[in-house]
């Protein structure tokens, strides 16, 4: 699974340079298990990390831009995401 993160944090940070590599990660993290709670919670079968690598991917290849202007309407995720631009792991 953190292989799986790794790759998607730097995918994120191409994507979208307003983030730090702090920020990227928590939007990963933040996504990864969002999307396992939510299947779980329907009552779907776990599929593995590799189902849940490529949802991400897609949701980061279709809004990894904008990601950072989601904390400005959904005050909910500030306090994660509530860092430094240029702060660095």
């Amino acid at each position: 699974m953190n292989v799986y993160q790794e790759e998607l944090t730097r995918l994120l940070l191409e994507k979208n340079n307003e983030l730090s590599f702090d920020q990227a990660r928590t939007w990963v993290e933040l996504l990864w298990d969002d999307f396992e709670t939510s299947y779980a919670k329907a009552g779907r079968e776990y599929k593995g990390s590799e189902m849940t690598e490529k949802i991400v991917r897609q949701w980061i290849e279709n809004y990894g831009n904008r990601l950072h202007d989601f904390v400005t309407t959904n005050p909910k995720y500030k306090h994660f995401l509530n860092q430094e631009k240029n702060q660095t792991n």
